[in-house]
Parts: C-alpha cells; sequence; structure tokens
C-alpha cells in the first residue's frame, strides 16, 4: 500500500468520546448505582444546629452522599453539554437501573454454595431491600432528575448564562425536594413500613444533607466547567 493511502490512525477511529465528558458519564452512573445498593442502611449524623422532632442528629439513608454526586455530575454535565445531551443522560440512566434489578435478583436466586463467607440470609436481606429502594428511586429519579435539568436550564436562560452557583443550588434545592419526597414514600413506608414520624425525619435530614453538599460542590462545579471549557472541546456549549 502507498504512503499516501495509508491510514494515519492504523485503523483506529478518533476518540468520539473526550475523557472529560467521559468522566461525568461515568461518575453520574457509578454514584447513582452506589446509592441503589446502599440506600437501604439508614445513618445517624450529628449536626450543630436543633432539628424539629429530632435534636440534633439528622436520620439518613446512605444513599443520600452517593446520590447527591449525581447532581454534581448532571449540573456539570447540563452546563457544558446542553440540555439536549444531560436529558438524554439522565433517561439512558433510568434505564439501567432495571440492568441493576435484573442482576441483584439473579444473584439473589442462584444456588449458594456451602463455604460462602457470607450467608443466604444476610445477603438477600441486605440486597434484597434494594427492590424497594431501587422500585422508589427509579420513580423519584425520573421525575428530580427531568426537573432538575429544566430547571437548571431555566435559570440559565433567565440569567443568560451568568451565575452558575444560582442555577447550580436552585436547581438542586428545587429537585431534589420533589425526589426526597418521593424516595422515602416508596423505598421505606411503602415497602418497609416505616412509620410516618420516622419518614418525615428521613425526608427532613436526607433534604438537609442534599442541599449542604450542594453548595459545598458548587465551587467544584465552577472548576470542572473552567477546565473543559479550556480544554476547548467542540462539543462543549461555549456559553
Amino acid at each position: 500500500m502507498s504512503s499516501e493511502h495509508a491510514d494515519p490512525t492504523n485503523g483506529e477511529r478518533a476518540d468520539p468520546l473526550p475523557v472529560p465528558r467521559l468522566v461525568l458519564v461515568a461518575l453520574f452512573v457509578t454514584a447513582l448505582i452506589t446509592a441503589q445498593v446502599t440506600a437501604s442502611k439508614v445513618v445517624a449524623v450529628g449536626v450543630p444546629f436543633w432539628v424539629p422532632e429530632r435534636g440534633n442528629t439528622l436520620l439518613v439513608p446512605a444513599a443520600a452522599f452517593a446520590y447527591a454526586v449525581t447532581f454534581f455530575a448532571s449540573d456539570c454535565y447540563a452546563e457544558l453539554y446542553g440540555r439536549r445531551a444531560a436529558t438524554r443522560l439522565v433517561n439512558v440512566t433510568f434505564a439501567m437501573n432495571f440492568v441493576l434489578l435484573g442482576l441483584v435478583w439473579l444473584a439473589i436466586e442462584a444456588p449458594i454454595a456451602t463455604f460462602t463467607p457470607v450467608g443466604q440470609g444476610a445477603f438477600e436481606s441486605v440486597l434484597g431491600a434494594s427492590t424497594g429502594i431501587v422500585v422508589g428511586s427509579m420513580a423519584a429519579y425520573l421525575v428530580s432528575q427531568n426537573l432538575d435539568v429544566a430547571t437548571f436550564h431555566w435559570l440559565r436562560d433567565r440569567t443568560e448564562g451568568r451565575m452558575l452557583w444560582l442555577r447550580n443550588l436552585g436547581s438542586t434545592a428545587t429537585s431534589q425536594a420533589v425526589d426526597t419526597v418521593i424516595f422515602i414514600a416508596i423505598a421505606f413506608v411503602v415497602f418497609q413500613g416505616t412509620p410516618l414520624d420516622d419518614a418525615v425525619g428521613l425526608v427532613l435530614g436526607q433534604y438537609l444533607v442534599k442541599v449542604a453538599v450542594a453548595a459545598l460542590d458548587t465551587p467544584f462545579v465552577y472548576a470542572v466547567v473552567g477546565f473543559v471549557r479550556s480544554e476547548r472541546d467542540p462539543a462543549v456549549d461555549p456559553a
């Protein structure tokens, strides 16, 4: 073959997904799956202020920490790649929840070996709880993540692309309120029979933690957006 017809890429296609974009997609998916499998544990978080009915302790599903990261990733993604791309990410990842549910139940129903370090009862009691978690999370996720993207871009249009901090905090605070109520109601009240008083405490605790994480991650949103735009990825929205 003559040099003028040689393939300069040695038969490999150019990378269609730049690393920063791939990292944000991977972070979003990883955080969501982590939230699904850790949500059945309730943790007590001490806070330096008094909370009605809870004193100085917030009851929070362990998933709250990982799930808050999904909003950080989706806000960065929405800011950089636009509403359409962010909506696609949210809805494709929604379908992956069904994959998770299927794989979890396959693992539960598979024959167990006699020498396994984790007994069937313990394994099923932890991962089996994720059925209600996944159902509640899927309902909450589908509503809240799409609301987050819509609110984020509504605020972006109203501020003409300025005040990234406002759309990051505003979209997260709005969507997380809806998400938290739906998730706790389905996953804990319906599937696990959690008393209403405890459920209210979980809603309050989870929401406060999520909003706090959103406030703390705002500088990191600025850092990620600034870095990716400086890389001059042609897919990035320049606004």
